[in-house]
């Protein structure tokens, strides 16, 4: 069974960076969608970002795009959320989750369907425990 841990959390100003870490075990991430969740006090959980782990293919929210980046490290068994420009509305506790998905079925219907869909029904099986971006001056 597959375990997410999240690193990298904490204080930045407005405009600053900051780069995420989901570390998997348990299961090897190569036919697994990644995703990362925020919520912030007193708001719903919202999708960021999500991405197919084999070939990388993103997704983001139109919230973040074009500051944030979603990648993964194979080797590493690891998938990173890095923003750049950081706004005060991105303050929130970032949470990772993933689930597999087959090949066979991303083939069929298409790895924008598969991941985008996955990732604004924040459809997946296991979730990590968070960690806490403040964005403040």
């Amino acid at each position: 069974q597959v375990q997410f841990v999240e690193s990298g959390g904490g204080l930045v100003q407005p405009g600053g960076s900051l780069k995420l870490s989901c570390v998997a075990s348990g299961r090897i991430l190569d036919d697994f969608v990644v995703g990362w969740f925020r919520q912030a006090p007193g708001k719903e959980r919202e999708g960021v970002s999500c991405i197919l782990v084999r070939n990388g293919y993103p997704y983001y929210e139109d919230s973040v795009k074009g500051r944030f980046t979603i990648s993964r490290d194979r080797a590493k068994n690891t998938v990173y959320l890095e923003g750049t420009n950081l706004k005060p509305e991105d303050t929130g506790d970032y949470v990772c989750a993933g689930s597999e998905v087959g090949s066979t079925y991303v083939e069929l219907v298409g790895e924008d369907h598969v991941v985008q869909s996955m990732c604004r029904k924040a459809d997946f099986k296991t979730w990590g425990q968070g960690t806490q971006v403040t964005v403040s001056s």
